[in-house]
């Protein structure tokens, strides 16, 4: 015991998880081997008279029943934080990994989000080479950043475009970023919406304009707003908008999704976790539209499609440590399905735009029913389509397949 009590702990440079028992005496690694000075590496030494004194006798039984019980559970415990820190399950459940083995990571596609921004110094987001950056929130374009408080928009742009610690739904995609939400992550104004989306179809040229954004679940812009009438355009130039259904209070009794996904040749998109099941606050469709005042039919019910969003793991201010978070809604599941529909706009666009090259407005609805009829359902939705998980869970691969359905795109001409 007197001899254990003289001895020190001393982390090893190269893994600091390796402790090295030495005499107190002894002068150890230099600083340098550290990075850090020779006093503070000093400090870095654990004496064991205390640890022993701590530990002998009755310490040691707690502390050998501590470990004995950690190394029986171990399978079961690493199971479970496996589990919770990694995300790929939701490139992999969404069939995204599935289609990227085709061959393309979106290349040629042109992209544009409107959110808060991006951290393009993040590593993992370091290959891009933005098409194009505007901030309509305080009109100034320059550095390009995220002014986001939790980041939301490099949130969303790492799910999407990440290439490094993990790989996003379609990281090789054109990417132009409109900044028209505040630092809350909320529709600052519908002035800014708007000028965003059309910045995004006339001068960047979308071929899908990607909205984690809405009003209130339940809640529109009017038939007159500026937001829809620009997002009427952008449908009307043959370009795909893609929206969050939104994420609604299940205390509060809404009655529709988001605005605009609410609008008929929007995608709405819901979430649902890892297991399928829909996520509590993903917002419901109703069967009326409120615009219009008729019954939505197929395939533009709302929502049109439920996709992962719930923990998914992803790129944040990389002035934080680490700089990575969680995020959860109807956000990132709408990221997801703008991934997937890049992926397949990359492999089809000619053959989707036709002998004119023009994507037109029958050719989006065919792509829309590809969608319905490749989505995942389960034995307890009984009807085409439901309500909370629109038309089912996303499946990329299948979608791709029922695209080469529609279009009639023979695989062997390719």
């Amino acid at each position: 015991m007197r001899g254990i009590s003289r001895l020190e702990l001393m982390p090893e440079p190269e893994d600091p998880s390796l402790l090295t028992a030495v005499d107190s005496d002894a002068p150890g690694y230099p600083g340098e081997a550290y990075g850090i000075s020779d006093e503070e590496a000093r400090m870095l030494r654990w004496p064991m008279g205390p640890i022993m004194r701590f530990l002998w006798p009755w310490g040691a039984v707690g502390f050998s029943a501590i470990v004995v019980s950690i190394l029986l559970l171990y399978p079961s415990i690493y199971s479970l934080i496996g589990e919770v820190l990694d995300s790929e399950w939701a490139f992999e459940d969404s069939g995204i990994r599935d289609l990227q083995e085709s061959g393309s990571l979106g290349e040629g596609v042109r992209v544009c989000m409107v959110d808060t921004g991006i951290d393009i110094s993040h590593p993992d987001l370091s290959h891009l080479t933005l098409s194009g950056f505007r901030d309509f929130y305080s009109e100034k374009d320059s550095p390009v950043r995220d002014i986001g408080t939790n980041s939301h928009g490099t949130l969303m742009a790492g799910l999407l475009a990440a290439n490094g610690s993990f790989t996003g739904a379609a990281p090789s995609v054109s990417l132009s970023i409109a900044i028209s939400l505040g630092p809350d992550g909320k529709s600052a104004n519908e002035r800014m919406v708007s000028q965003a989306i059309r910045w995004c179809r006339i001068s960047q040229d979308s071929d899908i304009i990607s909205l984690s954004l809405g009003t209130a679940p339940g809640s529109s812009f009017s038939a007159s707003s500026d937001t829809l009438d620009a997002v009427r355009e952008a449908l009307g130039d043959g370009i795909f908008v893609i929206a969050a259904a939104g994420n609604s209070d299940s205390k509060q009794n809404l009655s529709d999704v988001s605005s605009p996904a609410s609008l008929s040749g929007v995608i709405a998109v819901g979430a649902h976790d890892r297991n399928g099941d829909p996520w509590v606050d993903s917002a419901e469709g109703a069967q009326i539209d409120p615009e219009t005042g008729e019954e939505r039919i197929f395939p533009n019910q709302k929502p049109e499609i439920v996709a992962p969003g719930v923990d998914l793991w992803s790129c944040r201010d990389s002035d934080r440590d680490p700089p990575y978070a969680f995020s959860t809604g109807t956000s990132d599941s709408t990221v997801l399905v703008t991934g997937a529909l890049a992926l397949i706009l990359s492999l089809y666009r000619e053959e989707i735009a036709g002998e004119n090259g023009i994507i037109d407005q029958h050719e989006m609805d065919l792509v829309k029913v590809a969608l319905a009829n490749s989505a995942r359902t389960d034995s307890s939705q009984s009807e085409g389509h439901d309500p909370k998980k629109g038309y089912g869970l996303l499946d990329a691969q299948d979608w791709s397949r029922q695209v080469e359905i529609e279009f009639g795109i023979n695989q062997e001409n390719i």
